[in-house]
Formats: structure tokens, sequence, C-alpha cells
């Protein structure tokens, strides 16, 4: 999405920054220096594709992040282009344009390579799900509640719509997270909607209600290989900088709120349950630099996100990647995490 300025919450989130970064001197006397929190270690960054192009297309904006069946890497950028990307370099191998119905440019915000090589892709603007074939061919629309479109056909606001999108194991359920609440909502509480695939196609299934840290949204989300959900939650304050957390996220036990109209002080509803993996604020910075203010230089817009493999160790490998919104003061940067859930 755009770059956002994002207020609320500010007292909250410079808290939380304060407190886990006051944990350092435990953690650098840890067995791995390079660790973010008892959970995450950060490996490495890389600015390697930062304000460069590719065949003439930019190769910035990137907001999802996919594993391909061959291996490599599928970058989705939020103005319709989707990049193939060496996994080890990060070099882009091929690009091709994404369009709508109309041949317009998407707004677009979440990928998943399915099983069958298509794309499924979210764009924030209606908001919607479309696939596509490996060559950017457009071949269908998944249906979209009626409440999560965009005023005045729902209740949604533009630009704060599907930003995730994820395939849960089993490759039967797709999940799209909203980045912020809807109108009826109480601030902080987004949907997490859910499709699941019958004979080839995928219908709207059960909604769960998620509560984010005050001030913050969902820019990404993406499943564990156990069913849960690693979820990163985001926000921007000008003159401050970016705050970005990974929560471990379980969607289990949580009611189903498709029926529900409004999430504003409803007993007897059970969010999904987090629990706090990092504030990335609080990883060691690695020499890395920033443009603009930031509680860590290493910190940009973290918007995309996917689970590689795992570590000798059994730790999920996780690669986070920022939009720079193709900005002169913001970074494509590229953070290779080890998460222990």
């Amino acid at each position: 999405m755009r770059l956002k300025t994002v207020c609320a919450g500010l007292a909250a989130g410079l808290a939380a920054v304060t407190s886990l970064t006051a944990a350092g001197p435990a953690a650098a006397h840890s067995p791995d220096s390079h660790a973010c929190s008892p959970y995450v270690v950060l490996d490495r960054f890389s600015d390697a594709l930062d304000k460069t192009t590719y065949e003439g297309t930019y190769t910035g904006n990137l907001s999802a992040l996919a594993v391909d069946r061959d291996g490599s890497l599928a970058a989705l950028g939020d103005r319709s282009s989707l990049f193939r990307l060496d996994a080890r370099t990060l070099r882009p191998k091929g690009v091709v344009r994404l369009a709508d119905e109309k041949g317009a440019d998407l707004d677009s915000e979440g990928l998943v390579v399915d099983r069958d090589g298509t794309r499924l892709v979210s764009s924030e603007t209606e908001p919607s799900v479309r696939r596509y074939g490996p060559d950017g061919r457009l071949l269908d629309r998944l249906p979209v509640p009626a409440a999560l479109r965009v005023a005045p056909a729902g209740r949604a606001t533009a630009n704060q719509t599907f930003e995730g999108l994820t395939l849960l194991p089993g490759g039967r359920t797709l999940l799209a997270s909203m980045e912020y609440a809807i109108a009826g909502d109480s601030a902080g509480t987004v949907r997490f909607q859910t499709w699941q695939r019958h004979r080839g196609r995928f219908t709207p299934a059960a909604q769960y209600a998620y509560r984010t840290d005050p001030g913050l949204g969902v820019p990404e989300v993406q499943a564990t290989p156990d069913g849960r959900l690693l979820v990163l939650e985001r926000g921007f304050t000008a003159g401050v900088g970016n705050t970005v957390r990974l929560y471990l996220a379980d969607p289990r036990h949580a009611t189903d709120t498709r029926d529900i109209e409004n999430l504003t002080d409803r007993d007897g509803v059970r969010p999904v349950r987090k629990t706090l993996l990092a504030d990335i604020a609080a990883c060691p910075s690695l020499g890395a630099t920033a443009r603009q203010p930031q509680p860590n230089p290493l910190l940009d817009n973290i918007e995309g996100m996917t689970v590689t493999g795992r570590d000798t160790e059994g730790r999920l490998k996780v690669l986070l990647v920022s939009d720079d919104n193709q900005n002169p003061v913001q970074t494509t940067r590229f953070y290779h995490l080890r998460v222990r859930t």
C-alpha cells in the first residue's frame, strides 16, 4: 500500500520498542549475536534491488513474496508488476504485467503461488482476489463478501483492505487479511477472510477477528506448516519512523465472525490468539542505514513476507521485503530471518 502516517498508538509503539531495546544487553550475551528476540534471528539484509530497474520496469514498490514451484521467488509490486527473482542472489529473471478485466493496473498487494502454478493476487482498491497464469493472463476472480467491499458498496475504506494473502497447509483454505477495521468494527479489530476450495473453485468461508496493537495495521500474513499464521503489524509516524512487529497467530479456536455485523464490544467473540515473536526495531542493525528517521536504521516500510524453508535446527526461514513506494527517502530491503515457532 502507499505510505501512510499513523499517529494513533505512537506512545504504545514507542514504549514497546523501548522495552524490547532495553533487553538488548541480555541478547548480546546470547550465543547468537544476531538475535532480535528469543524467537527470531536476523541473518542478513540486502539492498541489492534498491532503486534499480529490470527491462525498463522499476523493481521497487514490492508488497508481497512467494516461493514458486521451481524454487525461485515471485515478488509482487503494488503497481501491477510481478517479478521472478533468483532465490539466492535476488537478481530479477523475468517480469510480467498484471491487469484487471478492463486492462487497467492493479493496486496489487497479496500473492500466493497455487499448487498448479497459477498466481492468486489481491488488490486493496475494490478489494479483490484474482487468479492469473504465470504469463500474467487473467483467469478468474474470487467472490468477496459485501461487507468487506469499499464503501459505498461495503463498509471498508479504500487502500485499507486486502493486504495479506496466504494458502493454508493442504491447499484447501485461502486466507486474506484486511489491513484496518471496517466501519462498525472497533479500531484495531481487523477481519481475516477465508475461502474454501471445492471442485477447483474458491468460495467464501469462515471469517475471524484479529486485534492489532494500537495504531498498527496488518500488511502481510503467512501460513506456517502447522496451520498457524505469521502476522506482520506495521505503522508509520512522520519524524519517528516505522513500527514493525512479527506475531505468531492461531485462528483455529477463534470465533467465525462472518455473520456478526459489528465487532465493537461484542461479548463471546474469541479473536485470533497472537504471541509476539519480535519487534523488528530490536534486531541488530548490521550496518544498515536509513534515509529518514527510524527507531532502528534497519527499518523501512516492511510489507512482504514468505516462508522459504527450515534451517538445520527446525527454525522457519522467513524472508521479508520493504515497499519503498518509489520514494527517494525509502529503501527496497530484503530481510533474512530465522523464526522459532
